[in-house]
């Protein structure tokens, strides 16, 4: 009996992948400009390493290329022709605006906002409900010199908070700010 060593059926990656249009990724690029100083490394081929990312739980730059090096026979399937170096993708993590992936999500978000739940909600007072939530991300003194504001018993905090939006008939977020982590919910609503 012979041993098969082909994939049966598509990762779920390739599956996934399939779901962005590579020409709407390609125009939000070109109107941000974020493949302006990049020859090879392309904002789609960024998308779909952090999309690799996260499905493979990654958590450093050297676990990234170590998997990418290690599966580079068998990651046709990604559709990357260049597969990124620790210092490429360092360096376009730090330089790539975030507006960019911001307006593809974004774009996503409305071209599948239809099917995203699969089950829907009959209410429709829960239909138009929206839910508002915030929560802190800490960040160290040691990296960022000059957040936060300095308490009196001289321990100081620094960090960003995130304000979500949900609609709850979709269960994703349908808007997402950063502000600094003294800032008040009701700034966030009122805006």
């Amino acid at each position: 009996m012979s041993k098969n060593n082909k994939f049966s059926g598509k990762p779920i990656i390739s599956q996934i992948i399939e779901l962005l249009d590579r020409q709407k990724i390609n125009r939000t690029a070109k109107e941000n400009q974020s493949d302006r100083y990049y020859k090879r490394f392309k904002t789609i081929d960024h998308l779909i390493t952090m999309i690799y990312v996260v499905l493979s739980g990654c958590s450093s730059l050297r676990e990234i290329t170590g998997i990418i090096l290690a599966c580079e026979g068998k990651i046709n399937h990604l559709g990357i022709k260049y597969y990124p170096k620790r210092s490429t993708i360092s360096d376009a993590n730090r330089k790539r605006s975030s507006k960019v992936f911001s307006d593809i999500y974004f774009g996503l978000y409305q071209k599948y906002r239809r099917i995203i739940s699969d089950s829907r909600l009959k209410d429709k007072v829960i239909n138009n409900l929206q839910i508002i939530d915030s929560t802190t991300i800490s960040l160290f003194s040691d990296i960022l010199k000059g957040v936060g504001r300095n308490p009196i018993n001289g321990k100081k905090k620094g960090g960003i908070k995130m304000h979500t939006m949900i609609n709850a008939s979709e269960h994703v977020p349908c808007l997402v700010r950063f502000s600094s982590a003294a800032t008040h919910d009701h700034t966030f609503l009122k805006t």
